[in-house]
């Protein structure tokens, strides 16, 4: 009962009521030996801290472009801070302020940065929106790996609005499409933002779509050829590539685990068409810290062929090579780690562009030669082809 009697003493108490342990009014001293690196759209300040024992945190007071008053706070075991969010290059005033553990501020030192340009300038400079098969493809380079969001607006009752198809990324080297669209030519408005709501100029263009259209699952079938690559388990069978299972084990096909020179599997799509491409979704292993895509059997650098009547003896002769790939994360960091972009791009399935100089074919193969552990068994979870079968 005294427990219990402590306990609600405690959680009784009224927010106004708690106060910090110490009691000092009198401010800290102000940090010193100021130096600053300016970077794109942020600056690093580094300082000696004053020597006060109840000092908590350094803290930097600025002001952005959009008006907003922007605060970074920094331990007391950092020698600096960063300041970022900068819209332009001019030159700023940040105050720095030395904070004591009853939250008593110093007097402000003032220091003097100038950013570098932000990197929505060359991500803009460098952008090019080019048709795509039903959408419109965007490239660009973005070296700072800046969070940034490629913001899509298209001509409509008279206006530009919004489609709720932007693009988010931090991706060093930017090449994604947005699709859903008809072949009609639409005009659309692009401009790049970065998360301090910093926007670029707005660039303008005339896009027509290119035609496809998703070819049915349900007419999907294995084709079991002489040199095609078996499966680890009965439960993985090739056909688990189109059942609709996305995600979960063993609704996925795996290949063969102890094979570690090329391998394929081959496919009927039911009916002859003109390939656009190919959308694949990894099967995203079980990992400590959840699903992990790239990793395991993923594809990493493999081959799509084409046939419109392959050889009985499992051979590539009348295969016509539609694609090599390589894949790669958007954020480019190591084997076994993966950030929240990462994640979502595999999750949504990786869409690989695929060239048929206009002949159709109806029978696909998959071809590994890497995945992402080193060897070459594949690990997919569900395919959807798209292409032209008029």
């Amino acid at each position: 009962m005294l427990l219990l009697a402590i306990t609600v003493s405690i959680t009784g108490c009224k927010q106004d009521e708690l106060k910090p342990f110490e009691k000092n009014d009198t401010p800290p001293g102000q940090v010193s030996n100021i130096s600053v690196t300016n970077g794109p759209a942020n600056a690093k300040i580094t300082y000696t801290l004053p020597i006060d024992k109840d000092l908590l945190y350094i803290k930097a007071v600025y002001t952005l472009k959009s008006g907003v008053q922007a605060e970074v706070k920094s331990s007391y075991y950092n020698n600096s801070l960063l300041v970022e969010g900068f819209g332009d290059t001019a030159v700023h005033e940040v105050k720095v302020f030395s904070v004591n553990r009853s939250e008593v501020e110093s007097a402000p030192v003032i220091v003097k940065i100038k950013p570098l340009e932000n990197p929505i300038w060359s991500v803009y400079r460098n952008l090019r929106v080019i048709p795509d098969f039903a959408g419109v493809n965007f490239t660009s380079t973005n070296p700072a790996k800046a969070d940034l969001s490629i913001e899509v607006m298209m001509f409509k009752d008279g206006k530009y609005q919004q489609i709720g198809k932007n693009i988010y990324t931090a991706a060093a080297d930017i090449n994604q499409s947005i699709r859903g669209f008809d072949t009609l030519e639409n005009k659309f408005a692009i401009t790049i933002r970065d998360r301090w709501l910093n926007y670029s100029d707005t660039l303008y263009t005339k896009i027509k779509p290119l035609y496809e259209t998703a070819l049915s699952k349900s007419l999907y079938k294995p084709l079991k050829l002489p040199t095609d690559v078996g499966q680890t388990y009965s439960s993985t069978a090739l056909e688990n590539m189109w059942d609709n299972g996305f995600i979960d084990w063993p609704s996925c096909s795996l290949t063969d685990v102890s094979k570690v020179t090329s391998q394929w599997v081959t496919f009927d799509i039911g009916k002859p068409a003109i390939m656009s491409r190919i959308v694949i979704w990894n099967y995203p292993e079980y990992l400590n810290a959840g699903r992990m895509y790239y990793y395991g059997g993923n594809l990493k650098d493999f081959e799509i062929w084409g046939s419109d009547n392959p050889p009985a003896d499992g051979s590539f002769n009348n295969w016509v090579m539609l694609g090599s790939f390589k894949s790669t994360k958007p954020s480019g960091s190591p084997y076994g780690v993966q950030t929240s972009e990462d994640y979502a791009f595999a999750n949504a399935g990786i869409s690989y562009t695929l060239s048929s100089a206009g002949k159709k074919v109806r029978y696909l193969r998959i071809k590994t030669n890497k995945n992402w552990q080193g060897t070459t068994f594949m690990s997919i979870s569900e395919i959807q082809c798209y292409g032209d079968p008029r």
